[in-house]
């Protein structure tokens, strides 16, 4: 989770001129039916079958393949869900790495026009990255080359990081696992390697291939033998049939008032004499396609601005150091859209859609507003849109509600996807996609104001390289549902439930309905324990809102399943209960099916799990072990079936509340998911 100041929106006055116009161009190629050759491609969701998460997760129309499992003469890398190693931050925990020469051929299981490549590529000695070529040939024939860049991956060090791999480390007085001590406190003073904790490798690149291939094509990524290339890691390819150019012929062209779509000159002040011409007129704005230099933010408030399409429209920025730090704290600004700040009365009637954001973002400093979408923004939607190395994707600083944000791809993010910070209400968040943010890929954070009646439904969360998939911390009556996450990394959960970061408490009802979890559950650094696919966590106050778990699907989880924790020094203060968990399935645990470090209560009904690494209830409680039972007491329903080698996951022996506590237990990989 990123901590964000909210910033006070500016207003500027502008001459204008009207001028209101439409520019367009279309597609060549046709899209034609599937060919034999088509069955060759091996299509995957998050890594899975695609009928093991039918139903769950976005639907944005681009399909994926790994390229583990693409034609190769590369080396396949991974599995492995080790933290600060390539394989871990890949989709599925595999990848394929080419050295000069070599290739990763996919074939096109459908018609498409489009391609993103995610891939990592090495960063220089002292950081700050490098590019490299790679070329791409569709069919042995049209060919091109992709530049791919580093500048954008490769963190060091502790939080907050370092772009610099030499760097010793940021803070000596706190605890590491590494040394199991405190730097700073030990005698002799413990030799630690460098780079420390590298992370943060991957980065994505999209290309339009100029005309519409058909299903069984090939599209072969080969790193040349000529100058410049280097090791080429190719974690996937998402291909699609893009649609044509969107043309907004009865709006406020600003190309008319003097933007540029070629990148070269500055186009910001263009943009906004637009805005404000299309406001006093009633009209849309609409950017052609083109790529548009701004490099602050653009202040909206009741407008409507349509792109042609985010693989046409792209809004790109230079991150600039201000001369002096902004009131809240902000050193640098860049491209972004933001609404006026909650304390000035926010935004309304602001709707986005059709264009991307791509930042310049390559550090992570907290007290920045360099996102992608900012501000407050009520009665309002964002649609369509294409976020990408900007700090937050979107980040959204309350009181503000009624806001509708859909089918939106959110990847590279130097911290969260998404943020509903502080009394944001009444708003839903569905079907969009992120891919590797380096904090919480969703969240709701309920800083000092509750939020509430939020929804996250079928989206997509893959590879949050720190932090948790989708994390709730705080709020009332807020749902989550119908969505899939994949790969977490480090220290974070697939879902979080926190009583964490100044939030005020659980209220009400949280619902936690038909979501899908795969490859979860990370090792947290600080406990040097395993952590659970769904976590929830007390540290500043008891949980206790009615929580409810119904229908989802916690798949190869790499320690536990479902994880109730009280900090250690809070542990004999705060308390989880009333949670519920019913019509759950668990399909292979590292360790258990539940792990209780807390006292408390939950409660279990059809909760089916097999392939279970370890005894299926580890409950330590509270840690104080009396003679009565643990702290913490499981409540049974009926019809928790299965287990693993050790019996019934929730066997007689375990309820209500046995001590079976192992604080670290052994991991028995499980097997892959397969069909119920």
């Amino acid at each position: 989770m990123a901590r964000s100041s909210s910033r006070r929106a500016w207003r500027r006055t502008v001459a204008v001129i009207a001028v209101a116009a439409g520019v367009g161009f279309g597609l060549g190629g046709t899209a034609q039916a599937g060919t034999d050759k088509a069955a060759r491609a091996v299509v995957t969701r998050a890594g899975l079958d695609p009928a093991l998460v039918a139903g769950r997760g976005a639907d944005l129309g681009f399909t994926e393949q790994e390229a583990e499992n693409a034609a190769t003469n590369g080396t396949v890398i991974g599995p492995d869900r080790s933290a600060y190693t390539l394989p871990a931050e890949a989709s599925g925990r595999k990848a394929v790495t080419l050295e000069r020469g070599q290739y990763v051929e996919f074939t096109l299981p459908s018609a498409a026009n489009a391609i993103t490549v995610r891939y990592s590529i090495p960063d220089t000695p002292d950081g700050g990255g490098i590019t490299a070529p790679l070329d791409v040939a569709v069919n042995g024939r049209d060919r091109t080359t992709m530049t791919l860049t580093s500048q954008y991956a490769w963190l060091y060090n502790q939080y907050p990081f370092s772009n610099d791999p030499k760097a010793g480390l940021l803070h000596e007085d706190w605890w590491i696992t590494e040394c199991g001590c405190v730097p700073s406190a030990t005698t002799p003073a413990p030799v630690i390697a460098k780079p420390f904790r590298p992370n943060h490798f991957y980065d994505e690149q999209r290309l339009l291939l100029g005309r519409t291939y058909r299903a069984g094509d090939t599209v072969r990524l080969t790193v040349p033998t000529r100058a410049g290339a280097v090791p080429t890691t190719v974690d996937l390819l998402d291909s699609q049939l893009v649609a044509p150019v969107h043309i907004a012929p009865v709006a406020v062209n600003v190309l008319a008032f003097g933007a540029d779509p070629t990148g070269r000159r500055d186009s910001a002040m263009a943009i906004d004499k637009a805005i404000a011409f299309a406001r006093r007129g009633h009209l849309k704005v609409y950017i052609p396609p083109g790529t548009y230099q701004v490099n602050r933010h653009i202040v909206v408030d009741d407008v409507t601005i349509e792109g042609a399409g985010s693989w046409y429209t792209i809004i790109k920025g230079r991150q600039v150091t201000l001369d002096a730090p902004a009131p809240d704290g902000s050193v640098h600004t860049g491209v972004g859209f933001y609404g006026k700040d909650a304390s000035a009365g926010g935004s309304r009637n602001v709707h986005l859609s059709g264009f991307a954001i791509e930042g310049d973002v390559r550090e992570r400093i907290d007290t920045d507003q360099v996102n992608g979408i900012g501000g407050a923004l009520s009665d309002s939607t964002i649609e369509g849109l294409y976020i990408h190395r900007t700090k937050v994707g979107m980040w959204f600083d309350g009181p503000m509600s009624n806001l509708r944000i859909t089918g939106n791809v959110i990847t590279d993010q130097i911290a969260d996807g998404l943020n509903f910070h502080t009394g944001v209400t009444d708003s839903v968040v569905r079907n969009n996609f992120v891919r590797n943010s380096g904090d919480d890929g969703l969240a709701m954070w309920s800083e000092k104001t509750g939020n509430a009646r939020n929804t996250f439904d079928r989206n997509t969360v893959q590879t949050p390289v720190l932090a948790n998939g989708i994390a709730i911390y705080g709020g009332t009556d807020n749902t989550v549902s119908g969505n899939l996450i994949a790969d977490p990394i480090r220290e974070g959960s697939a879902l979080q439930m926190g009583s964490r970061f100044g939030a005020e408490p659980f209220t009400g009802h949280l619902w936690i309905t038909d979501n899908t979890t795969v490859r979860a559950g990370t090792y947290e650094l600080n406990w040097n324990i395993g952590l659970g696919a769904i976590w929830f966590y007390a540290l500043e106050r008891n949980i206790d809102a009615d929580i409810q778990v119904v229908g989802d699907a916690f798949l190869d989880n790499t320690y536990n399943a479902i994880m109730l924790v009280a900090d250690w020094p809070v542990k004999d203060k705060y308390s989880i209960s009333n949670v519920h968990f019913k019509d759950v399935k668990v399909d292979g645990t590292g360790t258990s099916v539940v792990s209780a470090r807390a006292a408390g209560s939950a409660s279990f009904e059809n909760v089916d799990a097999r392939n279970v690494g370890a005894v299926g209830v580890n409950n330590c409680g509270s840690f104080n072990f009396p003679a009565t039972g643990s702290e913490f007491s499981l409540i049974d329903l009926g019809g928790n079936d299965g287990g693993g080698t050790t019996g019934p996951w929730l066997g007689s022996w375990e309820l209500p509340n046995t001590i079976t506590c192992d604080d670290r237990p052994p991991v028995v990989t499980p097997p892959a998911p397969a069909p119920w």
